[in-house]
């Protein structure tokens, strides 16, 4: 057999220290099963379903991998998404406000979140996952007690009735028809929002200031990565993330919850480990979170096209998560050896 060119590793040697081999072995399992289990999994009205139903996970889950790539955690990216529609709902049903003004502001609310998650976790040293969880209960407890003292119950509906809500939702919650398929916005936000992340990571000087800080915060600080300046923007592309989903709901379905997004932020995180980014920082893709997000919608909705119970998708995510850990460990491993 001849031997590769002196200086290149073997092509399967090359895809096997790839962060995102391990999610694209998995999706390709679970696409071929459903493809086979039921005949509605590959029709085009399958297929917007099941991109549908992996899109808000997506976009959420490509700014919790950069995150953790960084070497920290958000617990608090999934209520971030009901806050967030909940304050363009309240501006605009409540106050009267223009849509695309309680949208505007309803960023800036999260970005000042995740600025200050940041800040909180650089400069105290407490661990991102206790900060992050203390904001989490905050605005939970927040979405709670401000919608019901404003509203009497725990949802606002409406902003259909709004003014800008016409050209908003065509940016947020549009639907877009091929055939029989039905694509919807949020769809086409996490691909466009999965480019960009993928460009930063792999080809801009930020995107090494982001493997440097999960690698060696010590050593990053010490050849001039900006340590402080990094970690709040990744927590800012967090709770922005979170925006764009909450945006997203508010204007597609018309109505929030207070309770809405709690319980998603391990979704995300699951997806992000199971794209092949570890726990402990300094390893991970992008591509690979998208991927585990796709993951998860083929498998949330090939269920139901099967007509099985629903529950078994806990059991589902259980064993795919214990197992993206063990794959994803041995990969960066190889990965290692392979840099030296």
């Amino acid at each position: 057999m001849p031997r590769p060119p002196k200086g290149r590793a073997p092509l399967l040697q090359r895809l096997i220290v790839q962060p995102e081999s391990g999610a694209a072995l998995g999706a390709a399992v679970v696409f071929v099963f459903f493809s086979v289990v039921t005949d509605r999994f590959l029709s085009p009205l399958g297929i917007s379903t099941w991109l549908d139903a992996a899109s808000p996970i997506g976009i959420v889950a490509i700014a919790v991998a950069l995150l953790m790539i960084g070497g920290e955690f958000d617990l608090s990216a999934g209520v971030m998404t009901g806050s967030t529609a909940l304050v363009t709902a309240l501006l605009a049903v409540q106050a009267g406000w223009n849509v695309w003004s309680a949208v505007l502001v309803s960023l800036i609310f999260a970005l000042a979140v995740g600025a200050l998650n940041g800040w909180l976790v650089v400069r105290t040293g407490l661990p991102s996952f206790i900060v992050t969880l203390g904001t989490f209960l905050a605005l939970q407890g927040l979405n709670l007690g401000v919608t019901r003292l404003v509203t009497g119950t725990v949802q606002v509906s409406g902003i259909h009735n709004a003014a800008g809500y016409s050209s908003a939702s065509a940016v947020f919650a549009s639907t877009t028809g091929i055939g029989d398929a039905r694509i919807q916005a949020s769809t086409l936000w996490w691909i466009v929002l999965t480019i960009i992340a993928a460009v930063v990571l792999v080809r801009t000087r930020f995107g090494n200031w982001v493997f440097a800080l999960g690698g060696s915060p010590v050593g990053a600080r010490a050849v001039g990565v900006p340590v402080v300046r990094t970690k709040i923007i990744l927590f800012m592309t967090t709770s922005a993330a979170g925006w764009v989903v909450g945006s997203c709901d508010i204007l597609r379905f018309d109505s929030v919850q207070a309770s809405q997004g709690v319980g998603s932020e391990f979704q995300y995180l699951i997806a992000a480990v199971v794209g092949g980014c570890l726990l402990s920082g300094g390893f991970g893709s992008v591509v690979g979170a998208a991927i585990g997000a796709l993951t998860f919608g083929m498998a949330q909705q090939g269920i139901v096209f099967a007509r099985w119970n629903s529950d078994w998708f806990m059991l589902f995510l259980g064993i795919l998560l214990l197992s993206a850990v063990l794959v994803n460990t041995q990969f960066s491993k190889r990965a290692e050896r392979a840099r030296r």
